[in-house]
């Protein structure tokens, strides 16, 4: 049987050991030498000379921690080093390092244990290259990418934020704090389709996106969208494909911007251009009532002694004058929204009481058609802040539509319902519904069907819009839908619930609390990048590390209040790293969590054991972790 232990070092013909040493002393890219088991130097090279400065009499025999920083030396690294790599046959690691001259230089070194064939360790090969201009390149690239990554953090009139592949959020910018108001905490981890309406969900929108932008590139897009208090706003969003230098998809990027305003601009002016067809509407909407109040009144004076007749005719002049009267109405309110003036006498009202003073106001124009009501089973309760008569006025509005465009006889039914935060009234009918193409303009200033004049139903064509602009005015929306022509038609309000969290005053983006100090161990580089970045993005100070050497590096400085830490790791695994960082005096507070792709309460046990505070099972939760660093936050190590 062969003898256990590292192998030993391959024996070499004497003669083709005279060219491998000629090799090795020649070489100037690398400085390449022999330490003996304490670190003292053994022989020395061309390169070594070259890069350090020192000729090979000056330097053979002394101390290889000649080379290192003072505070490399005070706190034992040298022999660290030393340490690791007779324990794991190889280290590799980078720092600064001092030439004879006391210059600095970047070094990547690489130190092997040489054993003989008993398999004890009898020196080290040392090879160090000089990686100082490739360092500072670096460097520069990290600070421009640092410097970009704050440009867009901290841009607040667009919201730009990254998807993953799957389109869940995984970073969350000032301008998209602001725009949507979620913090970053509260939306990262989730899919984007929670900003989305619910039609637009179910009609699966969010997917089509995706599925564009990553066949096409990059998709652009306008629609309604929902903020997290349940109101919406008009966005223009560009969505973006970023793929890596392999072709591989990492996810996209998505651009936000909030045009509310512009889009209530486009459609005061679209119903600018509409004004004289109002105006010829107007005339024949005010003609029709008062011909028929110039008859009776005339009737009435030529026989006002007949009892039957006036009363007749008096209720001819009511009604018409309740016609007219409801037409200024609406006027003077399209007037006041516009003005900015209409007033909101606003409380906290349940549904129910805004959908019974709307069926009371339109009872009679459903009774005139033999109509009826029909309340949904389903229908549930909910509470929404805002004025009570001005969201009857609405619902009745839609009712009253539903009954005049629909055949006498007929039901219209009536349901409610919730969407998380987000309370929504439907109103469907049985009439004759709306052309596909007509949908986006009905609830334009002066948009009616048919040409002015021509139309059996009468109206102004402002009955609409004055509903939208007064549930607009409620942070809420309201859309309709049709099958098509002579298929009828729903109208649907969508309004902000109150609840217990949402009726005060509080502000709309709360500040976030003192994050952690969090230290990331993951030889996945993307794993732990995007974890990393995931953490910096909720208010967290992070430090990534790829390796075990790297990371007991980035603690001389650093204290972390968590270490999550990747269990299946080369040359050093998490197991090992963990009960090196132990022995770090300062990090006696720090809680260490273990990162692994397995989940069996067998491994579970042995990262207990081991000492861990707690075992993560990838992918991560994003909740989970989300309660783990709020536990640990209780007694941070600063």
């Amino acid at each position: 049987m062969s003898p256990s232990g590292p192998p030993a070092s391959p024996v070499v013909a004497p003669e083709r050991h005279d060219i491998f040493r000629t090799l090795v002393e020649t070489i100037s890219d690398y400085a390449i030498f022999l330490l003996d088991t304490d670190g003292t130097v053994m022989s020395w090279n061309r390169g070594a000379q070259r890069i350090k400065g020192y000729e090979a009499a000056e330097i053979i025999g002394s101390h290889f921690s000649r080379f290192y920083t003072e505070d490399a030396i005070a706190r034992g690294w040298p022999q660290k080093e030393l340490e690791l790599a007779r324990r794991h046959g190889r280290l590799e690691d980078e720092g600064w390092r001092v030439r004879k001259d006391g210059t600095r230089f970047w070094a990547n070194v690489l130190i092997t244990a040489l054993h003989n064939e008993a398999g004890e360790v009898i020196g080290f090969a040392k090879v160090t290259r000089d990686m100082t201009e490739q360092m500072k390149g670096a460097a520069k690239l990290r600070e421009s990418d640092e410097t970009f990554r704050l440009l867009v953090l901290n841009v607040k009139d667009y919201a730009i934020f990254m998807l993953d592949p799957h389109g869940h959020v995984v970073s969350w910018n000032a301008g998209a704090a602001q725009i949507k108001g979620y913090l970053s905490s509260e939306i990262v981890g989730r899919h984007f389709s929670a900003f989305y309406l619910p039609e637009d969900i179910a009609a699966g929108k969010p997917e089509r996106l995706i599925q564009r932008a990553r066949e096409d590139g990059s998709v652009q897009d306008e629609g309604w969208r929902v903020r997290k208090d349940g109101s919406l706003l008009w966005a223009n969003v560009t969505l973006t494909a970023i793929y890596d230098e392999h072709r591989q998809l990492r996810g996209f990027a998505k651009v936000t911007r909030d045009m509310s305003e512009r889009k209530k601009l486009e459609e005061v002016e679209a119903s600018a251009q509409r004004m004289k067809e109002f105006l010829a509407t107007l005339a024949h909407e005010l003609r029709n009532p008062l011909a028929p109040i110039y008859s009776a009144t005339s009737v009435m004076e030529r026989a006002p002694g007949d009892e039957a007749l006036v009363r007749a005719n008096l209720g001819i002049v009511a009604r018409q004058l309740r016609h007219l009267t409801r037409l200024v109405d609406d006027l003077l309110d399209v007037g006041r929204i516009a003005a900015g003036k209409l007033e909101l006498r606003r409380s906290v009202i349940a549904i129910r009481e805004v959908i019974a003073a709307a069926i009371e106001g339109s009872a009679p124009a459903l009774d005139a058609r033999a109509q009826r009501i029909v309340m949904d089973p389903d229908n549930v309760e909910f509470h929404v802040f805002g004025d009570l008569t001005r969201l009857a006025q609405v619902l009745q509005n839609l009712l009253i539509n539903a009954s005049k465009f629909s055949p006498e006889g007929t039901k219209i039914t009536l349901r409610t319902q919730l969407n998380g935060r987000t309370g929504q009234v439907s109103i469907n009918d049985q009439g004759c519904g709306i052309a596909q193409e007509a949908l986006p303009k009905v609830f334009n200033l002066f948009v009616q069907g048919g040409q002015p004049g021509q139309t059996g139903t009468g109206g102004l064509g402002i009955g609409l819009s004055l509903c939208r602009s007064i549930i607009e005015l409620h942070e809420g929306s309201i859309t309709a839908a049709s099958p098509g022509v002579g298929l009828g038609s729903t109208f649907s309000v969508r309004l902000p619930i109150v609840t217990e969290r949402n009726a005060s005053a509080a502000p709309l983006i709360a500040r976030p609390r003192a994050g952690l100090n969090i230290l990331v161990v993951d030889d996945n580089r993307d794993a732990a990048d995007s974890m990393g970045l995931l953490l910096q993005m909720t208010g967290h100070a992070v430090k990534v590390a790829y390796d075990g050497v790297t990371a007991l590096r980035s603690v001389e400085g650093f204290t972390p209040d968590v270490a999550l830490i990747d269990l299946a790791m080369p040359d050093m695994d998490g197991f090992e790293l963990m009960r090196e960082l132990r022995d770090y005096a300062h990090l006696h507070h720090t809680r260490f969590y273990a990162l692994t792709g397995f989940g069996e309460p067998g491994i579970k046990e042995e990262t207990s054991q081991a000492g861990f505070h707690g075992h993560i099972v990838k992918p991560v939760d994003i909740d989970a972790l989300a309660e783990i660093l709020r536990s640990a936050g209780g007694d941070p190590a600063r």
